[in-house]
């Protein structure tokens, strides 16, 4: 018996709850009491029986199984509920005018190489060429120089470099570029393609018992940073992309969205330095004062 009475079904959470009443750390404790009433509370309105219990059990061991160095399941698991993108909001709150974040994602490579602005990201020329270029400014509209950009991005067969080790070059469609005085941006890359999740297990399966798909639409990462300012982790989407509307990991939002203009004009093919029609990606981006 505790202060707050015998375990019941009616009292079952503030009995729990009042058992943490000696936690050292009043975050934890605040914390354990929130999830506890709302795990009791979903517990009462499901009424699951033992053996549905038993399979949500079973769930989540096999999603601790899938774990690896490389792999994080769970991660998978709290992107496709969408709760990656909730803790990403509140985290990311932005005043009025600065551009919106979105998930990192599991493909960031740290030591990108730094390249001279304009460079081409894409080492084996695969799939269509594209130009992505804008400009970087604060909520006042200054341009930010020296802002650093660090980009990278899905081949047109929706892989990245780390997925294809001795296919794709190291560094493949990777890149770090630092704007010049007037805050703008420029680099050569290829029309990205959407890809899935890895859906081999539980996670996946989930998402096939739910009837949804594991597709991302196609789009472009960036990290955004420059003094002064708050970082900008990001992406933008090819609107037109097929799975546009149902990102598996609910990642687009509207002002993200960008432009993919066919360029067919030989004159403006040759001032980009393409010899064949190309993407023209135009987005700019607009960091918040820290």
């Amino acid at each position: 018996m505790t202060e707050q009475g015998f375990f019941t079904e009616a009292t079952s959470a503030e009995v729990v709850i009042s058992r943490n009443a000696k936690a050292k750390d009043a975050r934890l404790a605040e914390v354990m009491a929130i999830l506890t009433k709302h795990l009791h509370a979903a517990v009462k309105e499901i009424e699951p029986t033992e053996a549905e219990w038993f399979e949500a059990i079973k769930f989540l061991t096999a999603t601790g199984h899938m774990c690896t160095d490389w792999r994080q399941e769970f991660i998978l698991l709290s992107d496709v509920l969408g709760v990656s993108m909730l803790v990403d909001a509140i985290n990311n709150r932005k005043p009025s005018g600065a551009s919106e974040s979105t998930v990192l994602g599991p493909f960031h490579v740290a030591d990108a190489p730094e390249l001279p602005m304009g460079s081409d990201i894409c080492l084996d020329q695969k799939g269509e060429p594209m130009l992505v270029r804008g400009t970087i400014r604060s909520t006042d509209g200054t341009p930010l120089a020296n802002a650093k950009i660090d980009v990278w991005q899905a081949n047109d067969e929706g892989f990245y470099d780390v997925q294809q080790k001795g296919i794709q070059p190291d560094f493949n469609l990777r890149g770090v570029f630092r704007t010049g005085a007037d805050g703008s941006y420029w680099f050569k890359g290829v029309k990205p393609r959407f890809y899935p999740i890895p859906d081999d297990g539980p996670v996946g399966k989930l998402l096939a018992a739910l009837g949804r798909h594991p597709y991302r639409p196609a789009h472009l990462h960036y990290i955004i940073e420059a003094p002064a300012h708050a970082r900008l982790v990001t992406h933008i989407f090819d609107p037109d992309d097929p799975y546009i509307g149902s990102d598996a990991v609910f990642g687009v939002k509207e002002s993200l969205l960008a432009k993919f203009q066919t360029i067919t004009d030989p004159a403006e093919i040759k001032k980009a330095g393409f010899d064949k029609p190309f993407f023209l990606v135009e987005h700019d981006f607009i960091l918040a004062p820290q």
